[in-house]
């Protein structure tokens, strides 16, 4: 009887604080969902769970597909809005292909895009980098690498995204002109296995190959292993995309040229905050074009160690 008691006052005052059940149920959930699984995300993953600290008033969940698939992706945003999710950030796996979907999920809920956007949507706004942008930063590098010219390769993950598409017309915009030429772009949907084949056969066909590109965070790791298997590390030159830890270690060593990295913490830090504000009514922090760019960096030799160390210090949050 006497633990019945304590029992019940235990639930009558966790009633009375608000700290029930059905204040968890009552919590609007905002929703971060990428486009596949890699370890880029466990950035944007660390800004969210930041987030998460300053808005007590919201369930803040962070989604992977199963597979980087659009119809899979979709599930995911359908099973959100079913679930009665108030806000939901999205890095769309094909765009393009995906807009009257991604209507359908902002006619009930409030949509941000991230990463890669869909601009012929009904976002209400894009945060992330400006891809174009990083595709130039990266051509810089290339034209840097190749004083005297040469051929080039680029390895993506999904050609149809906006944030791959913007990269690589980047590259050619700022090469244009110069005797460094980008040949060839080969895709591998974010699957890792043919991402390393993807390397490996590039190389078997074109053995005058000069220089290599990672436009996806985790396909720059696959041709440094690539390379490193087949004694070419020297030989051929390697640039970058995003801050995976085996680039930034190619990046130290000097094996790869370097690498041009992205704010992820910020896109779910911010992302979540700015759709939690305009939830609750305030759409100040929306610019009229509703895109908000988060600006990217070059990382060689001369900056990796200072950017390795916020790194740490990011992912520790």
């Amino acid at each position: 009887m006497q633990r019945l008691l304590v029992a019940g006052a235990s639930a009558a005052l966790a009633m009375a604080l608000g700290l029930g059940s059905a204040n968890a149920a009552d919590k609007k959930v905002l929703a971060f969902v990428v486009n596949g699984a890699s370890d880029f995300w466990k950035i944007a993953e660390a800004g969210v769970k930041k987030a998460q600290g300053e808005l007590p008033n919201y369930e803040l969940q962070f989604k992977y597909p199963e597979q980087a698939a659009a119809a899979v992706q979709q599930r995911v945003l359908d099973d959100l809005v079913a679930a009665g999710a108030a806000g939901i950030m999205v890095s769309a796996v094909d765009p393009k292909n995906q807009t009257e979907e991604l209507n359908k999920v902002a006619s009930q809920s409030v949509l941000f895009t991230t990463d890669s956007d869909a601009p012929q949507s009904k976002r209400v706004a894009y945060i992330g980098s400006s891809n174009t942008d990083l595709g130039k930063e990266a051509g810089k590098l290339m034209l840097k690498a190749l004083p005297n010219g040469g051929k080039c390769v680029g390895f993506v993950g999904l050609p149809g995204a906006d944030n791959a598409r913007e990269r690589i017309e980047g590259v050619k915009e700022t090469i244009k002109g110069s005797k460094v030429e980008l040949v060839d772009v080969r895709a591998d949907e974010i699957d890792q296995t043919r991402a390393k084949r993807n390397v490996e056969d590039a190389l078997a066909a074109m053995p005058d190959v000069s220089c290599l590109v990672g436009f996806y965070s985790y396909n720059t790791p696959r041709i440094y292993e690539v390379l490193k298997e087949a004694g070419k590390l020297e030989k051929i030159k390697i640039i970058g995309f995003d801050e995976d830890p085996i680039t930034l270690g190619g990046v130290k060593e000097g094996s790869i040229v370097g690498t041009v990295v992205q704010q992820p913490f910020e896109w779910g830090y911010q992302g979540m905050k700015l759709m939690a504000k305009y939830i609750e009514g305030d759409k100040s922090g929306i610019p009229a074009n509703g895109v908000i760019i988060v600006p990217g960096k070059v990382i060689d030799k001369s900056n990796v160690d200072d950017f390795m160390g916020q790194m740490k210090q990011m992912l520790r949050k």
